[in-house]
């Protein structure tokens, strides 16, 4: 077909941890679990197939992120597609704070240039900063754009995101909660001001964890210490408040993953901490993701 390459297409995109912590909209971390976006451009209609995670919700039409995302890249590269078949496998829980919308937004951009002939022209500056645009803030979508820890920011129509050294040693375990929040909810009971002596402690322990992750994991549990917005969302996780709070006495470095209900640790000696999952919650460890959303098919 004119314009495409002959599919089917799949990439790959990993669960992304924002925040870390102290790190609010600015810091965000790549995970080695990964969504599958497989797709192929067809003569018309479109076709979904969801497995795994959101399978009994998600929508199976123009409503579903990846496929938004698809035709916003498809019409950044001056293509249309007439058709889409698509399959979605999904491991990346919904709604839980482990970047499962970035990674439907940078899926369908990345898949979508994948599928067209010259899509390299769309590169990965062009398609994080068309992710930032859909998202709103670049914390989620950076690292999974380039893979790794990432310190991300965006003023007016400027967004970057700069990889920052991390040590090998380190890597993360999940605790998933049976039940989700949205991050529309966990951001509607942020104040709208704090005090200044609480944001330059924010600074200093966000600043502390950038040097942590690099090469002094002994700072860890210091580094991921927050004051700006993790007690202001305990009201809507208090099991995952509660078991941070346990976690951090017992010197685990332990913090909400981006807008929760999700609680990650990050950890030195591979540690999977089975004993702390409380019961009907699920627990994933995970290592670092190096390399971001990628191809994984010709």
């Amino acid at each position: 077909m004119s314009g495409f390459v002959a599919g089917p297409v799949t990439v790959a995109v990993p669960a992304t941890s924002a925040n870390l912590g102290p790190g609010f909209d600015c810091l965000g971390l790549a995970l080695d679990l990964h969504d599958l976006l497989t797709g192929e451009v067809t003569d018309g209609g479109l076709e979904i197939e969801i497995v795994g995670k959101g399978a009994e919700t998600l929508p199976r039409d123009d409503r579903h992120l990846v496929v938004r995302s698809m035709r916003a890249a498809f019409k950044v590269l001056g293509v249309e597609a007439p058709g889409l078949r698509l399959k979605f496998e999904n491991k990346i829980p919904q709604s839980r704070g482990l970047g499962s919308s970035s990674a439907a937004i940078v899926g369908g951009l990345a898949l979508a240039r994948a599928l067209v002939a010259d899509g390299e022209r769309f590169d990965d500056h062009s398609l994080l900063f068309l992710a930032n645009q859909i998202e709103g803030h670049p914390d989620n979508v950076a690292p999974a754009v380039v893979g790794g820890f990432v310190v991300a920011g965006q003023s007016e129509d400027e967004v970057w995101a700069i990889s920052a050294p991390i040590a090998a040693s380190i890597s993360a375990v999940a605790f998933v909660p049976p039940t989700g929040v949205s991050t529309e909810a966990a951001r509607g009971l942020l104040p709208e001001q704090v005090p200044h002596a609480v944001a330059a402690a924010n600074t200093g322990r966000a600043a502390m964890l950038v040097a942590a992750l690099a090469g002094a994991p002994d700072q860890l549990l210091r580094g991921t210490e927050d004051f700006l917005h993790q007690s202001y969302r305990s009201s809507a996780m208090p099991e995952s408040f509660a078991l941070v709070t346990a976690l951090r006495a017992d010197g685990l470095a332990a913090f909400i993953s981006g807008a929760g209900p999700t609680v990650l640790v990050l950890t030195t000696d591979g540690a999977e901490l089975a004993e702390r999952c409380p019961a009907g919650w699920a627990r994933y460890s995970l290592p670092v993701d190096l390399a971001g959303v990628r191809v994984v098919t010709p």
